[in-house]
């Protein structure tokens, strides 16, 4: 089979053939149809990830279908439609694990960090960290639904979005906030997106903002604040803690700032109205099993899949320069045959 192979940090990635592998006690071999090119790829590659194992083969949003099943296993069968999720593995045993919150368990392992994830022709995998994939969803276009789509519905879930909150979006361009403007409405929340140039103005009223906030041209908080007095809900969807920490107080009182997309900079935020609004911060990342289950079915509910562009395998190192460059424009999809 042919794979994508990091040898180390900050180098290109090489395309070799390695034999198909078989897969252990509780695991499964998946033919993979498609893995998305994410910026946490990217992050991985450049070495801002100490803990990653090189050398590896990176990718996280993976579809695909089973083509083996391991000892143990009973579920998924051959033959079953799945989707791959950046969380691949946990303790099992620890408070976090046995409620369901594998995400924060202290020895959980990232598919494509801590071992060889999507970048190749199959992949083995944790049978119980996989989901089932619904047939209402194209299974190359629902790739980027196992983290940029999960990562933007957990954190709007995880903020308490309802059919009465203000939403707010920042980086509404790219895939995770374009999905999380879609879920937003989808939801029944009015949304407001915030984008550096108003050049995606268009876009991000046809995703259904009703709003749109160019902070080349005005203050995004003050911009939100007159919002019938404020977000509740601020997405963050832009690899930008800055970004983040200039919209801060654009949210109503008992808001929340969700950090789905942040740099190495650490949040500065006004204590003042931290406190006297009883604000909130948070990160979110990613999610759960359960989670990406619900992703998934919300997303076939609603019909919501990205805008893609497919390439063979051996285009990922020009698709990880063009997102370095920030010239990626739709996600990239590595697609097999």
């Amino acid at each position: 089979m042919l794979v994508a192979v990091a040898a180390r940090a900050n180098e290109s990635l090489a395309f070799v053939e390695r034999e198909v592998p078989e897969p252990g006690l509780g695991e499964v071999l998946v033919k993979i149809t498609a893995c998305g090119v994410c910026y946490t790829d990217l992050d991985v590659l450049r070495g801002h990830w100490p803990n990653a194992r090189f050398p590896l083969v990176p990718g996280h949003e993976i579809t695909g279908v089973v083509a083996a099943t391991g000892p143990g296993v009973t579920w998924p069968e051959v033959g079953a439609s799945v989707g791959a999720q950046i969380l691949g593995d946990s303790c099992r045993h620890c408070d976090y694990c046995v409620r369901g919150d594998q995400i924060l368990c202290p020895w959980k392992r990232f598919t494509g960090i801590d071992f060889d994830g999507g970048y190749a022709e199959y992949a083995v995998l944790k049978a119980d960290f996989v989901s089932p994939l619904p047939d209402a969803l194209d299974p190359v276009a629902a790739a980027p639904l196992m983290c940029a789509g999960l990562t933007a519905f957990n954190g709007l879930r995880q903020a308490g979005t309802t059919p009465t909150s203000r939403v707010a979006v920042i980086g509404a361009s790219g895939t995770l906030g374009q999905l999380a403007v879609r879920y937003a409405v989808a939801m029944g929340a009015r949304v407001a997106a915030v984008g550096r140039s108003a050049r995606g103005a268009d876009a991000a009223r046809e995703l259904g903002a009703e709003r749109f906030v160019a902070t080349q041209d005005t203050d995004p908080a003050q911009a939100l604040k007159a919002w019938d007095g404020g977000a509740t809900v601020i997405l963050n969807a832009a690899p930008s803690t800055p970004a983040a920490a200039a919209a801060f107080t654009g949210l109503a009182p008992d808001g929340t700032l969700v950090l789905c997309g942040y740099g190495p900079d650490p949040p500065t935020l006004p204590i003042d109205a931290l406190v006297l609004n009883r604000l909130h911060a948070m990160g979110n990342p990613s999610g759960s099993p359960h989670d990406a289950r619900d992703t998934l079915a919300f997303s076939a509910a609603h019909g919501i899949l990205p805008d893609f562009t497919p390439i063979g395998l051996r285009d990922a190192n020009r698709a990880l320069e063009a997102m370095a460059q920030g010239q990626s424009g739709r996600r990239s999809i590595i697609t097999f045959d």
